[in-house]
């Protein structure tokens, strides 16, 4: 059977915004255009006819904006995965987690601009996002699409494409990028502990793309009576964080804050790295403190998940939990061995329930995963493995 390429379904009551979109999409190989709305009442008449595997969707829109469609998208039981993509996302990131909460899987800010950097943050953003949620749900429907780690890594040159052709500019000077050759997992490399795994004393969690999603299921189920801090880097723009800790705080048994410098490491209380700041754990005389980091990125981000693993695997040694969840690249896949390589229990969400496992993936190629856990199994593991150890 051949592949097929992943049908895009796009929202927004701009033309403009429409036409940009389009043609980023168009410049992403693997991705194709399925469709156009001006709003959620248009899209939901053309979701029978040109039957997308993703859609991307504004929020503020005439006749159905984007929290009504999702409403209806939910009554109808329709499970295509939805990306929010609006202005409002900027000042109103509650208004984002109202989105994740009726079910959106993510969401990226619109430019603020025409043209310039912002945009091309959004190309980039888009070729990560709609081939790792339209795959996902192309697969689960059987329909062959190009895999995931067919497409393009080099995301910017596809997102270039995509933006010449947006601004009528010729793309025969811009080369087409070639899918890269698809590599079967590789056996871990064998890590020999300093020390044997001993009682858990913090909880450490590393998650990108997919996260939002993947955290909800995890904290709604965590363990109520979890004695451990549980420290949380998910790859978030600023802004966007607090009120997602919030959301989060709402479903949640424990309490869930975005961590702030100089917070002190509490008994089963979840703190979520701010957008845009480096989190690491700093002993203190009295007790253990979070820090923050304006440092330059590591692996592409800010916070990324490695400055947390160094610094819980240099403080606490064996006395740790190092938990890696979906997301693309390999951020924290190095630090989350050296944890293992300190003595620390980890664990790795597992490739069928990833958006996108790459984290992971590198992860346990490192040698830096102990056991594999789906996502529907992370919370009891968690929970499990931080009982028996306490």
């Amino acid at each position: 059977m051949a592949t097929q390429d992943i049908g895009v379904l796009i929202v927004d009551d701009s033309a403009l915004m429409r036409n940009l979109i389009s043609k980023i999409v168009e410049g992403i190989p693997g991705l194709v255009v399925a469709g156009r709305a001006m709003n959620g009442q248009f899209a939901l008449d053309k979701i029978p006819v040109c039957k997308p595997d993703v859609i991307v969707l504004d929020i503020e829109m005439p006749v159905m904006d984007g929290l009504e469609f999702l409403r209806e998208r939910k009554r109808r039981g329709i499970d295509i995965p939805v990306i929010m993509l609006s202005s409002l996302t900027t000042e109103g990131a509650s208004v984002t987690m109202q989105c994740l909460e009726l079910g959106a899987s993510d969401f990226l800010t619109k430019p603020g601009g025409p043209v310039g950097g912002d945009l091309s943050v959004v190309a980039n953003r888009l070729a990560e996002l709609l081939p790792s949620y339209g795959g996902q749900y192309a697969k689960m429907h059987g329909n062959k699409c190009v895999p995931m780690y067919q497409i393009p890594t080099d995301s910017a040159a596809a997102a270039r494409q995509g933006l010449a052709a947006a601004y009528g500019e010729s793309l025969e000077n811009t080369p087409k990028v070639a899918p890269v050759t698809v590599e079967n997992l590789k056996p871990p490399v064998t890590i020999t502990p300093l020390r044997e795994p001993g009682r858990i004393d913090i909880i450490a969690i590393g998650i990108s793309t997919g996260g939002p999603n993947a955290l909800r299921e995890v904290f709604r189920n965590i363990d109520p009576n979890l004695k451990q801090p549980i420290l949380v880097v998910q790859h978030m723009p600023a802004g966007f964080t607090e009120e997602f800790a919030h959301s989060l705080n709402n479903i949640c048994p424990l309490e869930v804050k975005e961590a702030h410098d100089g917070d002190i490491l509490k008994s089963g209380r979840i703190l979520i790295a701010p957008g845009n700041n480096h989190i690491y754990v700093e002993k203190k005389s009295l007790a253990t403190v979070v820090r923050l980091s304006d440092a330059p990125q590591r692996n592409g981000h800010r916070p990324s998940a490695d400055v947390l693993f160094e610094s819980v695997a240099a403080l606490y040694q064996n006395h740790a939990l190092g938990v890696i969840m979906t997301g693309m690249g390999n951020d924290g896949a190095a630090q989350l061995a050296e944890m293992r390589r300190q003595g620390a229990h980890t664990l790795g969400q597992d490739e069928q329930t990833c958006i996108v496992y790459g984290m992971p993936k590198v992860a346990w190629e490192m040698g830096g995963v102990q056991r594999k856990v789906s996502l529907q199994d992370m919370a009891n593991a968690i929970s499990k493995l931080a009982r028996d150890f306490s």
